[in-house]
């Protein structure tokens, strides 16, 4: 089975990109995050005709998440169980079961800066996840969280952490609420970059960043340790952020023998 998580930034002005990748990598299901479109307006019937089911929560703004699935879709949780809203609940967050494999498809916020009221409802929507996949893995087995999480975990995890030392995204509370989600009982399944050290998975559209590599790893694939057992291979595909007009993050995909 082949899973994979990508932030699209908006499906629709990625719409050809993301068919063109859908028929060349044949994920078996894929995690969207961004998708900046309501649910009526979701391409349904172009990734249809490709094989794809579709559970999407979106409400037509800058958020938005779906999972596409050629296996099964069941057990649909659109929006956070329990989550905090800014002011109002915020389509975030949409879990199904795909095949025998449970997953979320998650859009961290930002947080803005440290200190504030989003970086505070930020933190309150992590813990909101902890609570809602540890309820969730009392019947999964084999679950994954695959999104956008707007935190890099290490400092490994950022070009140069100097850049980032009064910013979002590797402040420690933000990677202890990260922490706290894996003690769950999830493991951080690491892809392997298809060029240079690191494996990056965002890089800012400005000053060439991308063909600098001056990137982050936030998009994540947290999973239980049956799931994360059967991983044969994980990478991030490097290739879908280059030409014109890519998303400014990079899919990640996992390969699994089940």
């Amino acid at each position: 089975m082949r899973i994979a998580t990508w932030n699209v930034n908006s499906v629709v002005a990625r719409l050809p990109r993301l068919l063109e990748w859908l028929r060349d990598t044949a994920p078996d299901a894929v995690c969207l995050q961004e998708t900046k479109i309501a649910d009526a307006g979701f391409p349904s019937a172009e990734v249809g005709e490709l094989g794809y089911q579709v559970a999407q929560h979106g409400d037509g703004r800058w958020n938005g998440v779906a999972i596409l699935s050629k296996v099964g879709l069941a057990d649909v949780v659109r929006g956070l169980p329990g989550g905090p809203g800014f002011p109002d609940p915020e389509a975030r967050s949409v879990a199904a079961t795909c095949g025998d494999v449970r997953l979320w498809s998650v859009y961290v916020p930002n947080g803005r800066e440290p200190g504030h009221d989003h970086y505070h409802y930020k933190l309150a929507w992590l813990a909101a996840l902890r609570d809602a996949v540890a309820a969730d893995l009392g019947t999964a087995e084999r679950l994954a969280v695959m999104g956008d999480f707007n935190v890099a975990p290490t400092d490994a995890d950022v070009w140069d952490p100097a850049v980032f030392a009064a910013s979002t995204h590797v402040t420690p509370p933000e990677r202890a609420a990260l922490e706290a989600l894996r003690a769950t009982g999830l493991v951080d399944v690491l892809p392997r970059p298809l060029k240079y050290d690191h494996p990056f998975t965002y890089w800012d559209y400005r000053a060439g960043n991308f063909h600098k590599n001056l990137g982050m790893r936030i998009d994540l694939v947290y999973a239980t340790p049956a799931l994360a057992d059967a991983v044969t291979d994980a990478y991030v595909d490097r290739e879908a952020r280059k030409g014109k007009g890519p998303s400014d993050h990079a899919p990640v995909v996992v390969d699994l023998a089940l």
